[in-house]
């Protein structure tokens, strides 16, 4: 009820929102005010990242958050259906918006990341473009983009929103509710650095087949990382059998 607060009472969302508490990625299991997530802004950070979904312990490990946890910043953790609205609202805390670490660019490259974490190699190599542009053309209409991500530093894929499309968690919420016409099409990030991918980018022109069943799997292995099933199961299993025989042949 204090969050539909927030949503709908314009006069005392400035109150409300100082008295609401969160679960975040450093509250520990505890709860967290606004007011404590302000005090723990890195520099150059310009917005109060939150991940909202339907489970808490799904938000936690989500792929999206990452490499906001290499950069030692903390993230709103947001598992209640009104959630999704409240922070669409063109709310702010103290001059900082919220923005959802599931839409968008993630815009880390000017914060450092904490100590013990590896640096990000500045240029991805020739190969990874290479396949960057072949994961594009082998999924076609079923990506708005594949691209590079700053926010994956142990997964090898996640999904995120376009800059200007809906947050995914609303964006299903609504697609439940029959009042999304249609959804937009995600964008396939994938970490440069995995050494799957890095495995992958290194297939010689005689493996195309297994680069081809690669790229379906890889967006079916975002789609559920994200919460989803694959779009054709059957498929996803046809796929999923021919890479498995190849590796015990």
């Amino acid at each position: 009820m204090l969050k539909e607060g927030i949503y709908e009472d314009f006069e005392r969302r400035a109150t409300l929102l100082g008295l609401a508490r969160f679960k975040t990625t450093a509250s520990a299991g505890g709860w967290r005010s606004l007011k404590d997530y302000a005090g723990s802004l890195k520099e150059n950070q310009t917005a109060i990242y939150y991940a909202t979904g339907t489970d808490l312990a799904r938000l936690e490990s989500s792929p999206q958050i990452e490499g906001f946890r290499a950069r030692g910043m903390e993230v709103l953790l947001l598992p209640d259906p009104i959630d999704s609205f409240w922070v669409t609202a063109g709310i702010d805390y103290e001059g900082k918006p919220f923005k959802s670490v599931t839409q968008g660019a993630a815009d880390l490259a000017s914060i450092p990341l904490l100590e013990g974490k590896s640096e990000v190699e500045p240029e991805q190599s020739e190969a990874v473009t290479r396949f960057v542009q072949s994961l594009k053309t082998t999924l076609g209409e079923a990506v708005s983009d594949v691209r590079v991500s700053e926010r994956l530093t142990e997964s090898a894929v996640c999904l995120v929103a376009p800059e200007t499309g809906m947050d995914r968690s609303l964006e299903r919420l609504l697609a439940r509710a029959g009042q999304l016409g249609s959804a937009a099409r995600p964008v396939l990030e994938i970490n440069p650095r995995h050494d799957l991918i890095v495995a992958l980018a290194d297939l010689g022109d005689a493996e195309e087949s297994l680069r081809d069943d690669a790229a379906h799997l890889l967006m079916d292995e975002a789609r559920i990382l994200d919460g989803e099933l694959p779009t054709d199961a059957k498929a996803f299993s046809l796929r999923l059998a021919r890479v498995m025989r190849r590796s015990v042949a």
